[in-house]
């Protein structure tokens, strides 16, 4: 996993699984329309997955890291299908999925064409008119202690709507939080006809 030790820590914590719930989650899924069947590329250690099985019938979850992918069973299996894969390289259908959800993940993929292939990937398993959203942190001063020693590729905020555009997404939003500056990213499939 490309995280420090403090950066586990923290992700690891119930401060972090607050903050996800009561903030990062309503911000970045405001007015999406998850559907029934939802695909979560890098779970890390849970926190939005628990939010996630309350608000959608059925979620699959996909995480890089072996260890942690079973941690994620022993904890959520019996209400998430988790699986250990790469979201670069999904062992999912074509076309099955309602939506695809990333969050504070993407700047952990080393870079800018395997984030890109994880782009191509969301494409490729959602049903034409599903979503692509999630959320990312921006780089600031604190960010960039927390990840010494981490894999740190942020988004360009100016230039993913083109890279979303070229997996062929349409619909595209991207904006910055008010305050803490994070990015959250919304996006389509085109429906077919």
């Amino acid at each position: 996993m490309p995280m420090n030790r403090a950066h586990r820590r923290l992700c690891s914590s119930e401060k972090w699984a607050a903050g996800v719930r009561d903030h990062l989650l309503p911000w970045a899924l405001e007015n999406v329309e998850l559907g029934e069947d939802i695909v979560e590329i890098g779970p890390g250690y849970g926190a939005n997955l628990r939010v996630l099985i309350e608000r959608v019938p059925r979620v699959t979850a996909v995480e890089i890291d072996g260890g942690t992918a079973a941690l994620l069973r022993d904890k959520w299996g019996d209400r998430a299908r988790v699986l250990h894969a790469d979201g670069a390289d999904m062992p999912l259908p074509d076309a099955a999925f309602s939506a695809v959800v990333c969050f504070t993940m993407l700047h952990h993929v080393p870079t800018d064409a395997l984030q890109d292939r994880i782009f191509a990937e969301a494409f490729r398993v959602l049903r034409p008119g599903g979503t692509f959203a999630g959320a990312d942190s921006q780089p600031n001063f604190r960010f960039r202690l927390l990840h010494i020693g981490d894999t740190m590729n942020t988004l360009d905020p100016g230039e993913l709507p083109a890279r979303l555009s070229r997996a062929g997404f349409t619909d595209i939003a991207v904006d910055l939080h008010p305050d803490s500056g994070g990015l959250r990213f919304g996006a389509r499939r085109p429906a077919e006809g």
